[in-house]
């Protein structure tokens, strides 16, 4: 099947792919709702992969933020742009991938790191969804100059003839409804908020939106440390899966205080440990990069504040120590599914 038809509106040569695309800088707070010009518009903070959907009047492509051509990893989400997105079009917007009532961020790996050939079997058992947030271009236009106000009403009535794959975000410039949503969104793997201004310009590549993480507390079992047992400066922590201890994140660097009080809490391994003597220093403990891990006895419960952003259990971004929790024991804490 074509991916579009010649003799439609073409777009400017910077829009045509990959496009430059404008980011998120990151705060504590929920912003204000008049912390950006002409006010905030709040969005929840989808956790996917940043896509960018061009269609011109002869080919339908998608890109990364990075600027990675990923329309052979995204068929389903290339399709239904043919056929709901007129040529001209240039769409910013989040690919997810739901399991249940939550969304996957592994599902949506896969779609990465899979042979070109088995792409139709991941589609089929887990459809990727395009949640749409900004309109660049319209009708060959570029729309960038725009404040945010137009371009979002101009997409909300791209939009209102889609269906699924292709769904709008929600946006609301009422900040007790971004609460809410802030609130009650995060079982569902909504990492969050975003916030941009409405009387703002579409600026690629600077940081003028903003984003605010929301955290809560779990608890972990302390695995391991980076430095010396009497003065770590982070904690390595771990959970059971089927009986094993497995790496499920580690701590941001750990201040004097909570050093000194994780410190006085561990023991040496006095047993076989089922982690190596070194760990790499990228995510999950991989990379090319590594340093040298202090085992220690699993047997101390560690309060942490984490994100939403979880991976078959595991957590995709650092970790925040806030107590240790004599009161529990490893049994107390729910394996890891």
């Amino acid at each position: 099947m074509p991916l579009s038809a010649p003799g439609l509106p073409g777009l400017p040569p910077e829009l045509t792919g990959p496009v430059a695309v404008e980011l998120a800088k990151p705060v504590r707070t929920i912003p204000h709702p008049t912390a950006l010009p002409g006010g905030c518009l709040y969005e929840p903070k989808w956790d996917g992969y940043r896509l960018v959907v061009v269609r011109t009047g002869s080919s339908t492509r998608v890109w990364s933020k990075q600027g990675r051509d990923l329309t052979d990893r995204f068929p389903d989400v290339v399709a239904a742009a043919v056929a709901q997105i007129p040529a001209g079009s240039v769409v910013d917007g989040e690919v997810v991938v739901w399991n249940g009532s939550r969304l996957d961020f592994g599902l949506l790996q896969q779609r990465m790191v899979t042979a070109p050939g088995r792409i139709p079997a991941l589609v089929a058992a887990h459809p990727a969804s395009y949640v749409a947030f900004d309109l660049l271009a319209s009708g060959g236009t570029d729309l960038r100059a725009e404040k945010l106000g137009r371009r979002r009403a101009t997409l909300e009535d791209l939009a209102a003839r889609w269906a699924p794959p292709l769904q709008l975000s929600p946006a609301t410039t009422d900040p007790v409804e971004a609460r809410t949503w802030f609130d009650d969104y995060r079982p569902a793997g909504i990492e969050g908020l975003v916030a941009k201004g409405v009387g703002t310009r579409y600026a690629p590549g600077r940081r003028e939106w903003l984003k605010v993480k929301s955290w809560e507390t779990t608890e972990v079992l302390a695995g391991g440390v980076i430095g010396p047992i009497g003065a770590p400066s982070q904690l390595v922590a771990g959970r059971y899966r089927d009986g094993e201890l497995v790496v499920v994140g580690r701590t941001s660097p750990l201040d004097p205080r909570q050093s000194a009080e994780l410190a006085a809490a561990l023991s040496p391994a006095s047993g076989p440990h089922p982690w190596p003597e070194r760990i790499g220093t990228g995510r999950f403990g991989g990379g090319r990069l590594s340093v040298a891990l202090t085992r220690v006895d699993p047997t101390v419960v560690v309060e942490v504040s984490a994100d939403a952003a979880l991976q078959a259990g595991v957590f995709r971004h650092p970790l925040r120590f806030v107590r240790v929790r004599p009161d529990l024991r490893p049994a107390d804490l729910a394996p890891l599914p």
